[in-house]
């Protein structure tokens, strides 16, 4: 991995989450390659945060979150929903960005027979679970490194304006960690392809990075 990149995502995720916003993911598989420019993205801070898979220390299901950065934490959710994160920090610390939506500027056709339900293209990475669709990303590459296997991350040209990223709660999360206490949810304002805001419905689980 490039030497650069990795110092950048060695730092706390509520650092790296806004320097995300515009960066591309790409993953190349045997159909082809899906390109997306990050819009929306939430910092999660491990044991220090109570909206955090990590909260309560080490699991089976959590590790790669424990690990080096630049690497992706892929989980699945409600039995349906797979949603990836990028693992920041140092090793042991358990902090991440949920990439939450995103904009596909490669690969449409190929993102579009993934998400056939889909009735626009904003709409085809937008939200965590669509953008895991799109990309072709599940549990097999959990713990994947983000320039290998088919991944390729790189940080925007120019950094988004602090005029246009703006931020706030969470989405979804239940608890202390889903409200203005955690302001972790970053996104590019009056961009089509950010999802909408949603507050957690009751007794739901905290459930991301």
């Amino acid at each position: 991995m490039d030497a650069a990149l990795l110092r950048w995502l060695g730092r706390p995720a509520v650092e790296v989450a806004p320097g995300l916003l515009g960066a591309r993911l790409a993953h190349t598989t045997a159909e082809g390659t899906v390109a997306v420019r990050l819009t929306e993205v939430e910092a999660y801070m491990g044991e220090h945060d109570p909206g955090s898979h990590a909260f309560r220390g080490l699991t089976n299901r959590n590790k790669v979150m424990f690990g080096p950065p630049g690497h992706i934490y892929v989980y699945f959710t409600y039995g349906m929903h797979h949603c990836v994160n990028i693992v920041c920090g140092h090793e042991g610390q358990a902090t991440g960005a949920l990439l939450r939506a995103g904009e596909v500027t490669e690969g449409l056709d190929l993102a579009r027979s993934r998400r056939t339900s889909a009735k626009r293209d904003a709409e085809l990475a937008r939200g965590p679970a669509r953008l895991a669709v799109a990309l072709g990303l599940g549990l097999v590459d959990n713990g994947r490194a983000v320039a290998a296997g088919g991944l390729a991350l790189t940080r925007p040209a120019v950094q988004a304006s602090h005029q246009h990223v703006r931020n706030g709660p969470r989405v979804g999360v239940s608890g202390e960690g889903g409200t203005d206490a955690y302001p972790w949810r970053f996104w590019l304002e009056g961009d089509p392809t950010v999802s909408p805001y949603r507050a957690a419905k009751p007794r739901r689980r905290a459930g991301s990075g």
